[in-house]
């Protein structure tokens, strides 16, 4: 059964554990196998505690045994994103200033998980303080593509695309400041959710009151990250930016998936443009790849049309933005061990310590605006569909993509450029699996929906995925 429980949702392997037909300890054991067997070729879990993880499982089992209530995810083991503090467990964010990093709490996301019984297994792979997305360091060295280890997985969650799609784990955590939920999920063939601005509120200690930067999940699934978000949502004393109501209104009973529903999106208004009218360089096999979702929106009954929003000024918000978040971050750092930081990280927060007075004022002007330009177009429109990334899973030993079609690109970030833009809309975002190039790598479509509508957004991501089934094809490991 070992095999077969490695493909299992979570939805399943924790209805499972519930009733008794499996125990934690034999999921766990399911899990640590499948990491002994598949992750020395892929390097996607860097951190372990095999002895807490049983103690963890253990408990969950005699739990059961008593009869206790307990939480959604009681007994299912996972892995975690290298930049969520865990208790008592390195978190690095792929720095060699943080290797040896042990935090005495855990983030929010992370203990809002363990509430709802998950067993800690160890941490995933990113690239170092989760720049860029491509998925390397000098601590841990390279996450690879389980569809062709050649490839990068992307970032900076890469590590949690690789273990959903090695069959390690079926669903787990992340984060999104400029795609890196989105990006590994289309370079893994699973999901990814940015969710909307507080509903997984940032917390003190910290910056309450960041918006760029979201926590969320990834998975196989549509339907898992429903569940995840359902146990991870809600409001916080300690967060002022939360949504205020309860994040149980993800766990809607259509989210259990029959995989027989028919799916319908019937009077579903959607905008569909893979390139964003050109504003956009994509590859040419991704743009038809993509190209080809179009009339399967139409087929389950929405109404497709090309408009999209004017998103002019979203290059500005993001690129300032995310400079000044970097300083906040990093800053510290970076003045006291310049030379122990990558390039692209010090690029970053260079360009925030040398923003004027006068940038700031006019990136919040354009924020402003755009804020605007999103309502307008939501008034006539549900979602907006485009690329989740512009290429192909690139070669893994380089670090990002120079160009697209011939046009040269002008930094680290420019070959994500399709989910920046959408970043800094402040807008929920979930990338699913749209199909295969012909040398068989995944590629993913963005769909957006306006702020707040993240329940929409996985129910019309649902049906797409229902009725393509492109999730079920799996790497060949």
């Amino acid at each position: 059964m070992s095999e077969e429980m490695l493909w299992w949702s979570t939805r399943e392997l924790a209805g499972r554990i519930a009733a008794k037909e499996v125990s934690a300890r034999e999921a766990l054991q399911a899990h640590l196998d499948r990491i002994d067997e598949v992750n020395p070729a892929l390097n996607a879990v860097v951190t372990r505690d095999d002895e807490a993880a049983f103690a963890q499982a253990d408990a969950a089992d005699a739990a059961t045994a008593r009869g206790e209530s307990f939480g959604a995810l009681h007994g299912v083991p996972m892995t975690h994103k290298d930049t969520h503090d865990t208790a008592g467990m390195r978190t690095t964010w792929g720095s060699p200033l943080m290797a040896d990093r042990v935090p005495e709490s855990d983030a929010l996301i992370i203990a809002r998980l363990k509430a709802a019984g998950i067993t800690t297994t160890g941490k995933t792979n990113v690239p170092e303080f989760a720049a860029g997305s491509h998925t390397f360091n000098e601590v841990f060295g390279t996450t690879v593509n389980p569809y062709d280890r050649t490839k990068s997985a992307a970032g900076s969650s890469g590590g949690v695309g690789a273990v959903l799609a090695a069959g390690i784990q079926a669903s787990g955590d992340g984060s999104d400041m400029g795609g890196s939920l989105r990006s590994p999920a289309s370079f893994n063939n699973v999901v990814g959710l940015r969710p909307s601005n507080g509903r997984i509120p940032h917390v003190r200690p910290g910056n309450p009151f960041a918006w760029l930067s979201q926590s969320g999940f990834m998975a196989r699934t549509v339907s898992d990250v429903a569940l995840l978000m359902s146990v991870a949502s809600g409001p916080h004393p300690s967060a002022p930016g939360s949504i205020l109501e309860s994040g149980s209104v993800f766990d809607l009973p259509e989210f259990a998936l029959d995989a027989d529903r028919s799916p319908d999106l019937a009077g579903l208004r959607v905008g569909f443009n893979p390139d964003l009218d050109g504003l956009l360089p994509v590859e040419s096999e991704v743009k038809e790849i993509v190209a080809s979702a179009a009339p399967v929106f139409g087929s389950l009954g929405a109404h497709v049309d090309e408009e999209i929003p004017d998103l002019t000024d979203a290059d500005e918000v993001f690129n300032v933005r995310r400079a000044l978040d970097f300083v906040g971050s990093w800053g510290d750092l970076y003045e006291a061990h310049p030379d122990r930081i990558k390039q692209s990280v010090r690029w970053n927060i260079r360009m925030g310590l040398d923003l004027t007075g006068a940038e700031v004022a006019s990136a919040e002007s354009a924020r402003t605006r755009l804020h605007a330009e999103v309502d307008s177009y939501f008034a006539d429109h549900d979602v907006l569909v485009l690329t989740t990334c512009q290429v192909l899973p690139f070669d893994a030993d380089i670090e990002y993509p120079t160009q697209i079609n011939g046009v040269e690109l002008e930094n680290y970030l420019d070959w994500m450029r399709a989910l920046c833009l959408v970043s800094a809309t402040g807008c929920p975002a979930i990338s699913v699996p749209a199909g295969f190039s012909a040398s068989g790598l995944p590629v993913g479509a963005q769909i957006v929906a306006k702020p707040g509508a993240d329940v929409e957004l996985l129910r019309v991501a649902h049906a797409f995925e229902a009725a393509t089934v492109h999730h079920l094809r799996r790497p060949d490991l």
